[in-house]
């Protein structure tokens, strides 16, 4: 008698960071230490009112909603309003999600994407929303604009990624460009996603604190029209409130695919933790301490962006976010690995599709101390 034996489990590729395990292990035997500049994780303490709020709302015995509390949907809508020019947002059609990640990775799937349609994602982008189309049996194009395709692929385009401020490019959409992008999309009937999570971080020009113009949401009315249909914004609190280890971040727009959402997540049981809603209530309050977090990032791109240049980088797009886009005209690997040399970690280009070859991503998120050890060495030598 045979027995038949089935695999089970998703078909994949390999998690991508798993092959700077070498690079690790070089920058590793720097005598100074490690200085890793690669992965865009805060390491900042979480602001003390946003641990106030969470251990205030420890005693949760209790299920929570999945659509989230009236008041931190308020919270939310008015947040939108004061930072992010969105007047007027229903708090019916906002819901926190369990990080921005799984949402960017499940909404084909919750949207009903299947096989044969296409979702659209940057060129260079987050792996996530070609992980997402995966999940739903989609199929993933890379291009920035729609008119890129051609006439049989544009026609079965069903979702639209936007990432502005950019991962891992740090470029950013202005309003005619976020407005040529929702006329097209709305033209094929097709939703546009818009990943806003470092919306908060501009520089230069996108530098609000520095008398800059703010980031455009794909909501703001001048984006957006007279209506939100087709349109979801997404945004993470990770960043600018440094608490990643929270999974904080919500969904905000068209109000018949807010609804849907809502009752499918309901179904599948995709919860915010009460004490990290009352968290992110408070924290969507709270202004000064984005403010406070931004000026240390400022102060480290400051140091750390004429310290790349001295050691042979071009830094391209890099307007806003929580990295550095930069190339020294070689293979992606040949720097990675020259600066592993120098005890220095940065996020290989390649890791964001085909046109990141010859890129490098440098993140701000390392202590004052490890920025200041890597502008030494790139300065001065090993």
């Amino acid at each position: 008698m045979t027995s038949a034996v089935r695999s089970f489990g998703l078909s994949l590729p390999d998690y991508p960071w798993e092959a700077m395990a070498p690079y690790l292990a070089r920058a590793a035997g720097h005598p100074g230490g490690v200085a890793n500049l690669s992965i865009g994780t805060p390491v900042d303490p979480t602001p003390a009112v946003i641990q106030d709020a969470l251990r205030a709302a420890a005693n949760a015995p209790g299920y929570p909603t999945v659509h989230g509390t009236p008041t931190l949907r308020e919270a939310i809508a008015e947040w939108f309003d004061r930072r992010r020019g969105v007047p007027g947002l229903d708090p019916q059609n906002v819901m926190p999600t369990v990080g921005s990640k799984e949402l960017v990775a499940w909404l084909p799937f919750l949207l009903g994407l299947k096989p044969g349609d296409v979702v659209v994602r940057p060129t260079v982008a987050y792996p996530t929303y070609d992980i997402g189309a995966t999940f739903a049996g989609a199929e993933q194009i890379a291009a920035d604009d729609l008119d890129e395709l051609d006439a049989g692929t544009r026609a079965r385009v069903r979702l639209v990624w936007v990432n502005s401020p950019a991962n891992p490019t740090g470029s950013v959409r202005d309003i005619a460009s976020l407005q040529h992008i929702v006329g097209q999309a709305r033209e094929l009937g097709a939703v546009v996603a818009s990943d806003e999570c470092y919306a908060e971080l501009g520089w230069g020009e996108w530098d609000v604190q520095c008398g800059g113009t703010p980031v455009p949401s794909i909501l703001d009315p001048q984006v957006a029209g007279g209506s939100h249909d087709g349109l979801l914004a997404v945004y993470s609190l990770s960043k600018q409130s440094n608490v990643a280890g929270y999974r904080a971040a919500f969904v905000a727009g068209d109000p018949a695919i807010m609804a849907n959402l809502v009752n499918s997540r309901k179904h599948a049981g995709m919860i915010v933790p009460y004490p990290v809603q009352e968290a992110m209530r408070v924290a969507l309050a709270d202004s000064a301490h984005v403010e406070a977090q931004k000026d240390l990032y400022r102060g480290r791109r400051q140091r750390i962006v004429p310290a790349l240049e001295s050691f042979g980088m071009t830094i391209h797009d890099s307007k806003a976010g929580l990295y550095l886009w930069a190339t020294a005209g070689e293979a992606t690997w040949d720097t990675v690995g020259r600066l592993a040399d120098r005890g220095i970690v940065v996020g290989p280009g390649v890791f964001y599709g085909d046109a990141g070859n010859g890129f490098i991503r440098v993140a701000l998120t390392a202590t004052d101390e490890r920025i200041d050890a890597a502008v030494s060495r790139l300065t001065t030598g090993p």
